[in-house]
């Protein structure tokens, strides 16, 4: 995706939270941890390949970060729609410790670290909205 890559990562992340959302608490937190290892993984070896930290051709650590921010919400249009928008968000900010984990952290690791810091602020947001506001 030549434009907005990070934006077509996490639309692919929908239909993949839509499959883990049926499932379990725990089976999903472990759904969402095995997709989080296999985005540090996958990541790792596509900047081994492409020689670049971080390529925007990566997207799989978009899939992971906005997981983590559907973790336990329940599959409605508009927790998709504001989950989706929130992520993007602070996937774009990158709130502390975010910037410094895509920045310090080596290879993998530092690719999806910060999706996943982004999804987590993304979902305490989204719950508490949830919570608060009956969204």
């Amino acid at each position: 995706m030549p434009f907005a890559p990070g934006t077509a990562g996490t639309l692919v992340g929908i239909p993949v939270f839509l499959i883990f959302s049926p499932l379990t608490w725990p089976l999903q937190l472990l759904s969402v941890l095995a997709l989080t290892c296999l985005a540090c993984a996958v990541s790792q070896e596509a900047e081994r390949i492409l020689q670049k930290k971080d390529a925007q051709v990566i997207v799989i650590d978009e899939i992971a970060g906005f997981c983590w921010t559907m973790l336990l919400v329940p599959p409605t249009i508009v927790h998709v729609a504001v989950g989706f928008f929130l992520f993007r968000a602070f996937d774009i900010v990158k709130p502390f410790p975010a910037g410094w984990v895509q920045r310090k952290w080596p290879g993998g690791l530092g690719v999806a670290g910060d999706d996943v810091v982004a999804g987590i602020y993304a979902n305490i947001l989204l719950q508490a909205l949830i919570s608060l506001w009956g969204i």
